[in-house]
């Protein structure tokens, strides 16, 4: 007895001798930009009934959730409950919003539920619609103008208009404008019968990027599904950020409108927030305004018309003297419309002229199978022009070129590539093309037809030399090449971990802080709520059907543990061995992206969520990814508005994903 006395009293010496863990201070919270605090509460009587109401539809929805026309529905009831959620209300005349949205969704779900003819669907003049988008699942909302005497009964044009900047236009004011007043070029254009005019919502207030450049594309489908669209007659116009979305989304996407025609609105980065060299960001930031500035891609403008407008005395007319400038080294002239004495807006004159040059380019229409097109790019996230897709670099973020002339009377394809090692050559009216010839760099290959239709052949370069096939083995291409904010740009499931199996404090507080940043941040400024599972509920369809972003490490999340012998890192329970370095568990984190080993054509990403924040959300300009493939996380330092922690190190993978 005395002698277990004494081992007790030993072991106990022991336990209160071990210095006690130090608790660590909790992260302090980053302050929201967009969307604007609005600062005005619903009164109770109003906020009770909207609550009520609310609660009512977390059911209804659910109900009809399956019905192609449950988004017209989802997309009001969303914008009210945002609004109350993050407090949207910005003057007192918008507390009759909620109650009036409300009843719009009641009326159209009764119609859903009693299975009526679904009438919205047929309204002319200013609408409001919703679709439910592939990236997570909600419900966006858009804007239609459509005038009673437009002729529905064959293909008629479509105008996809990007609205201007609007830090408290958040879905209930973006739906309450589209239903109150016509908003292309200013609104001087009014009332029309010649076209539709779609707008999109982009996600509110991302500069047309991220999902917000998804959403514009989803919009046109959603409204393909009900209305005649002439594929070969849709116009991209903008104005402000509308402007900038214009630049990017027509240079990247050129070949897939008859026309472009942005309105004062930013066409890069660093001269537009007037940087020097020596106030640069990191080199690996730096290439990343590869992404998004419009001068990388201005080659693709030549495959089709190009009107920009600018107010005289508006300071960013600077961006479109810019791109005039940058295009005249491609032997483009561009059509520049200047509102005479205009600051920021357009006037009567110049929305004519530019409605009338519209009209003259319908005439044409867009030709998906051109005899000449031109294609620049400098990432497989943009690899498309007309019949030709780039499916291979020799070095992701260099200059990438490719200029080709088809010969439909030849059975001939001729390319001239730059930085190219993969391509395809498709046949958009959906001919044979079996028996064509291409010549790329001056190398003859010709196809012998095998006897049944083929309409897309695939090139790739071994050892200098062009051969036909397509590449194969672990490679960056077209959906897969990074960088980490690549894969919020599909559909995606988060995937957290147990946080109690996380033995770093540093480490537990941190993938606590910022997994709850992701889903605040996702809800607040990407207007959606993504898809989350724990490992235990993932299925194959989670797995094969879009990107997984796991939190934690090994130890506490299951799905990590599953891959990790396949990733490009070594993960013990105290240290983690990246790219031939190694980091103590307790003071880093990894984060990055990378092929999913399960789902190869997907990506998996380790600890990251959108890589630009708050802080950079002071103009859409910054809304650009932050952070390269990879990064190692110091976490000495604390999330901020600007940064996850100390970027220790951080950069791309190659090619081959090494």
């Amino acid at each position: 007895m005395n002698r277990l006395r004494i081992t007790l009293a030993s072991c106990l010496a022991l336990i209160f001798a071990i210095p006690a863990v130090e608790a660590l201070e909790p992260i302090p919270p980053i302050k929201r930009r967009l969307p604007a605090p609005g600062g005005l509460e619903l009164p109770d009587p109003i906020r009770e009934k909207v609550d009520a109401e609310l609660a009512l539809y977390v059911d209804r929805l659910w109900e009809i959730s399956d019905h192609p026309y449950s988004g017209d529905v989802e997309a009001l009831v969303k914008a009210v409950e945002l609004a109350v959620r993050f407090q949207e209300f910005y003057d007192k005349k918008h507390f009759a919003l909620p109650e009036k949205f409300l009843d719009l969704a009641k009326a159209r779900y009764l119609e859903i539920e009693e299975e009526e003819p679904h009438s919205w669907s047929d309204d002319t003049g200013l609408v409001i619609r919703g679709y439910r988008s592939r990236i997570d699942d909600s419900c966006q909302p858009y804007g239609l103008e459509i005038s009673a005497e437009l002729d529905l009964s064959k293909p008629v044009p479509l105008v996809v208009w990007l609205h201007g900047r609007g830090d408290k236009i958040t879905d209930l004011h973006f739906l309450e404008r589209c239903l109150n007043k016509h908003q292309a070029f200013g609104g001087l254009l009014g009332e029309q019968n010649e076209a539709i005019i779609l707008h999109p919502f982009g996600r509110q207030c991302v500069g047309w990027k991220h999902a917000g450049e998804i959403d514009v594309f989803e919009a046109i489908e959603a409204v393909k599904r009900d209305f005649p669209i002439d594929p070969k007659r849709i116009v991209l116009a903008g104005f402000s950020m509308g402007g900038a979305g214009a630049w990017h989304i027509g240079a990247h996407y050129r070949g897939e409108f008859c026309a472009v025609t942005p309105g004062a609105g930013f066409a890069e980065t660093a001269r537009y927030n007037n940087l020097k060299p020596e106030d640069y960001p990191a080199d690996y930031e730096q290439t990343l305004w590869g992404l998004y500035d419009v001068p990388h891609y201005r080659r693709n403008f030549l495959n089709g018309p190009l009107l920009a407008y600018s107010g005289e005395v508006d300071k960013q007319k600077a961006a479109a003297d810019l791109m005039a400038g940058e295009l005249l080294e491609e032997k483009l002239t561009m059509r520049h419309v200047v509102g005479k004495e205009m600051g920021h807006k357009y006037n009567q004159e110049s929305v004519d002229e530019i409605w009338q040059w519209i009209r003259d380019t319908w005439k044409e229409g867009n030709d998906v199978q051109p005899e000449k097109i031109y294609f620049q790019t400098r990432t497989l996230r943009y690899p498309l022009m007309k019949w030709l897709r780039v499916t291979g670099l020799q070095q992701h973020w260099e200059d990438t070129r490719v200029d080709g002339t088809w010969d439909a009377g030849a059975k001939s394809v001729t390319l001239k590539t730059e930085n190219v090692t993969a391509l395809e050559v498709s046949s958009r009216d959906g001919s044979d093309i079996g028996d064509f010839s291409i010549e790329i760099d001056g190398q003859k290959l010709r196809a012998t037809s095998p006897g049944f239709p083929v309409t897309t052949i695939a090139v790739k370069k071994v050892d200098d030399n062009w051969q036909w096939g397509e590449p194969t083995g672990l490679r960056k291409s077209p959906g897969v090449q990074g960088p980490i904010d690549d894969a919020f740009m599909k559909q995606f499931v988060v995937v957290p971990p147990k946080l109690e199996q996380i033995t770093s404090p540093k480490l537990k507080r941190w993938v606590d802080f910022e997994l709850n940043h992701f889903r605040d941040r996702w809800q607040a400024l990407m207007r959606g709520k993504f898809l989350e599972e724990f490992p235990y509920g993932l299925d194959s369809g989670d797995i094969e059907g879009g990107n997984m972003i796991l939190w934690g490490d090994p130890d506490s999340n299951e799905m990590i543990k599953e891959i990790v012998d396949r990733l490009p890192i070594e993960w013990t329970s105290d240290s983690f061995t990246f790219r031939g370095k190694t980091y103590s568990t307790a003071d880093h984190v990894p984060s990055f992206i990378f092929p999913n080993p399960l789902s190869p054509d997907n990506y998996v990403v380790i600890n990251s969520g959108l890589t630009f924040r708050e802080d950079h959300d002071r103009t859409n300009s910054l809304q650009n990814p932050k952070l390269p493939d990879w990064a190692v996380i110091g976490l000495d330092q604390l999330p901020d508005g600007s940064s996850p922690g100390k970027i220790v190190d951080a950069g791309f993978f190659d090619e081959n994903w090494k």
